[in-house]
């Protein structure tokens, strides 16, 4: 399958980690509105959890329809894995909105489309990061494949079987749901990796506690995506990167740090205050 590319407009903004908090999102909407009227939004995934407002979060972004673009995380599985009976809540979860609304199947069907990665006008956008051996077309594709399986008859037994660390390595070799949790992994959950891009999943977040030997994934030197500009977010502790072909979005929103939006075409950037969640 050849992977399809989708327009990013002029006036596309790229949003970071949102984790339910409407509010915060009503704030800097506010602000995009009034620097670009027209605006097109793509979010970088965790729309849900944590933040006090999941279930208002996702009927708004999926009320906008063609107007945005929206990525899976971790969080965002997670949703679907626990409306599923396939995970258990944590105590630091806030689902049960979602899952107690009368429009949860809806919703989740909606979640269910989104996509992994999105590839356009040299942007690659994703929630978490992307193995060192991966060109932006390749990582696209693979992306395409967990995409096919996730719209599918058969998803609900993928969700099943995802969760996992291994195979912390990538082999194009792999096959069915060992190839489809290396991805997802990859894509929604990698921070740090190896040169040979060997997954380190079970890492706090830090970047000061590095095991020896890894490295954040954007920094192993020749991975084959620094031709084209990364857009993620996923990694609140390192907070708003900006380089020339890197952009983390996720800038702990949800911790009572910043929400982030950049304007693609220009780099500008807005930025809205958030409330610490409590609990």
């Amino acid at each position: 399958m050849i992977p399809t590319p989708f327009y990013v407009p002029v006036t596309a903004y790229a949003i970071g980690d949102l984790q339910g908090c409407y509010q915060s999102l009503i704030n800097l909407l506010d602000k995009i509105k009034t620097n670009t009227p027209d605006a097109h939004l793509i979010f970088v995934g965790d729309l849900v959890n944590r933040g006090p407002q999941s279930l208002a979060t996702l009927r708004l972004i999926r009320a906008f329809g063609d107007r945005a673009q929206a990525l899976l995380g971790n969080h965002d599985f997670h949703l679907l894995a626990a409306a599923h009976g396939i995970r258990k809540l944590h105590r630091s979860d806030t689902l049960n909105e979602i899952l107690d609304a009368p429009d949860r199947e809806e919703l989740l069907d909606w979640l269910r489309h989104r996509p992994l990665a999105l590839l356009q006008q040299n942007h690659l956008f994703l929630h978490a990061g992307v193995l060192p051996q991966w060109s932006a077309s390749q990582t696209l594709a693979l992306a395409q494949e967990v995409e096919g399986v996730l719209r599918g008859p058969q998803w609900l037994d993928f969700l099943r079987e995802m969760y996992g660390n291994q195979p912390a390595r990538w082999d194009n070799l792999l096959q069915g749901n060992e190839r489809l949790r290396c991805i997802v992994n990859a894509l929604t959950r990698l921070r740090f990796c190896t040169e040979d891009g060997t997954m380190e999943l079970n890492g706090k977040e830090s970047a000061g506690n590095i095991l020896p030997g890894y490295l954040p994934w954007f920094d192993v030197p020749q991975r084959q995506t620094q031709n084209v500009t990364v857009v993620c977010g996923h990694w609140s502790t390192m907070g708003l990167v900006l380089r020339p072909n890197l952009i983390g979005l996720d800038t702990g929103c949800v911790w009572g740090d910043k929400l982030t939006a950049i304007r693609l075409a220009d780099r500008m950037l807005l930025q809205v205050s958030c409330h610490r969640r409590s609990g």
